[in-house]
């Protein structure tokens, strides 16, 4: 229940943030000066108003001042976009090379910006993942015999509690000399020692239960490469490899929008000796086509939920994204089949470079951090 209304928040933040680059102009009726449409002023910047729009900062006449200004203003951002959605989601997945070329020529105000709508579509990835991975999550720890989910974290820290216990009774019994034995002594130490043992045992059984979760442990050995810091970071992923992933995921979270700038310049490599493309155009190609990739994602994780077939998931995530690109290519840049053809292939090659640099990148990162 928490993991739904978490994901349904991250939904929510990622359309109102998108909504900031997707500003709308204003809100209600509400002059500063006067009653009737003569004598308005707009409240942001105090121009007289000409029609239901500032003609000088674009700000609305009608601005919202209720609660229930709020909550449309949020069921807006969710929901529609400002209608731009409903716009530009099919020509991104039927036309996408359209859309670019619409936007880069020009036709801003009918569709919602690449970057807008690849912070919504990140949000929303995000929020599908951690809804449907907790799910998943707890499902994989379950206890099949007994239906319940062990919980190694919570069993480690009530040995904890008994521990300390066993350590004040055992500081007691110093404290006082005569009144206790040495008999009792050694017991209580012996006890000690052996929910010591239990902690620890605890500790690794989480830490290895919180790598599953994951669906992977890492395991990095020994390995060492004269980086100090480097090496830290190495020791500590193999000591709690559920909180190194955990990181990684946040990471990819806060950082996504770097796939933009290192994929720029490798689809500029592709219209190097096409002087009229300019990087403006390419980025607006590649936003759009992040937007789009994610979209994808989202999609194939809600299939696998509802229990399509894996190998029709494989084939879509196989055959989507080099058809999607060809379409792209060719209507955002007015290629020719073979040119749009052979471009796919070394774009298809650029993406797999450009996602591994990235996975480096937030390595690099998580390790050092």
């Amino acid at each position: 229940m928490t993991g739904d209304i978490e994901a349904a928040a991250d939904i929510a933040t990622g359309a109102l943030v998108g909504r900031a680059f997707e500003p709308k102009a204003g809100g209600a009726h509400d002059a500063r000066a006067g009653h009737g449409p003569d004598d308005a002023l707009c409240l942001n910047c105090g121009t007289r108003l000409i029609g239901e729009h500032c003609h000088a900062c674009g700000q609305s006449a009608h601005v919202h001042r209720s609660l229930g200004g709020i909550g449309h203003e949020i069921a807006h951002g969710v929901f529609h976009f400002e209608g731009k959605i409903w716009r530009t989601l099919p020509l991104l997945i039927l036309h996408p090379g359209t859309l670019t070329r619409r936007y880069v020529n020009g036709e801003r105000a009918r569709f919602v910006s690449p970057l807008a709508l690849f912070l919504f579509t990140v949000f929303l990835m995000f929020a599908t993942i951690g809804a449907v991975g907790g799910a998943m999550t707890k499902d994989f720890l379950q206890d099949k015999r007994s239906g319940k989910t062990s919980d190694y974290a919570h069993e480690a820290a009530k040995a904890r509690v008994v521990l300390d216990r066993v350590e004040a009774q055992k500081a007691a019994a110093v404290k006082a000399g005569a009144t206790y034995s040495g008999e009792s002594i050694a017991a209580l130490d012996q006890q000690a020692s052996a929910l010591r043992t239990t902690v620890r045992a605890l500790g690794v059984a989480a830490d290895m239960q919180d790598g599953a979760a994951y669906g992977t442990v890492i395991d990095l050995g020994d390995f060492k490469t004269g980086w100090e810091r480097l090496d830290h970071g190495i020791a500590k992923a193999n000591g709690n490899p559920g909180l190194m992933l955990y990181k990684l995921q946040t990471s990819a979270y806060k950082y996504s929008w770097g796939l933009i700038p290192l994929s720029v310049p490798f689809m500029a490599l592709l219209f190097l000796w096409r002087r009229r493309h300019h990087l403006y155009d390419h980025a607006i190609f590649v936003t759009y086509s992040l937007a789009f990739m994610m979209l994808l994602t989202i999609v194939l994780i809600v299939a696998g939920v509802i229990g399509v077939a894996e190998g029709w998931i494989v084939m879509a995530a196989l055959c989507v994204p080099p058809v999607h690109m060809f379409a792209q290519l060719r209507g955002a840049y007015s290629l020719r089949k073979r040119s749009a053809a052979w471009r796919t292939v070394a774009l298809l090659t650029f993406a797999f470079t450009v996602l591994l640099a990235f996975i480096v990148l937030l390595l690099l990162h998580g390790l050092t951090d």
